[in-house]
């Protein structure tokens, strides 16, 4: 991927110093005459199309950013209810992530999400316990981080 986006930028470059133009919209259009470039050459390249995985990153920013607003409004609820009725507790997630980038990558979305804490992470790295401020069903809680942050970061990482 990253030989792939170098080739890209230098292919950019070169188009902006030979069009002489030396702006922005020279470099931009380079750019997208390299993914061009790029994209009808992919059979040649080493690994897939670099833009797939830029959009799998994009899909799981885009995931975090709606799962870290609905979870702010949740709490929110909380904070406002005239009476507490919360049932905190922890829960194990049986993951199937392999390296230890995805498996941080995982901790770090779940505790920079409001409500939940990645409190341990199992030493064979298959079980990661974590802390919720409002578990309603431990089996929805699990499939709901499996369907959303872990599918996707496999799909970001592989």
């Amino acid at each position: 991927m990253a030989f792939q986006i170098c080739i890209n930028l230098l292919i950019a470059v070169m188009w902006t110093f030979l069009g002489e133009s030396y702006n922005f919209s020279g470099f931009v259009i380079g750019y997208l005459v390299g993914i061009v470039l790029l994209f009808s050459l992919r059979r040649f390249l080493k690994g897939p199309f670099y833009l797939k995985r830029v959009y799998n990153i994009v899909i799981l920013v885009l995931i975090f950013i709606k799962e870290l607003l609905l979870s702010n409004l949740d709490i929110t609820k909380l904070i406002y209810a005239r009476r507490l009725n919360i049932n905190p507790g922890i829960f194990t997630l049986e993951t199937d992530l392999e390296t230890d980038l995805e498996i941080t990558l995982l901790a770090i979305l779940i505790t920079l999400t409001p409500g939940t804490v990645t409190v341990a992470v199992s030493p064979d790295k298959k079980k990661l316990y974590i802390h919720a401020m409002d578990i309603v069903d431990m089996q929805d809680a699990v499939h709901s981080i499996k369907n959303s942050f872990e599918k996707h970061i496999m799909e970001v990482t592989r």
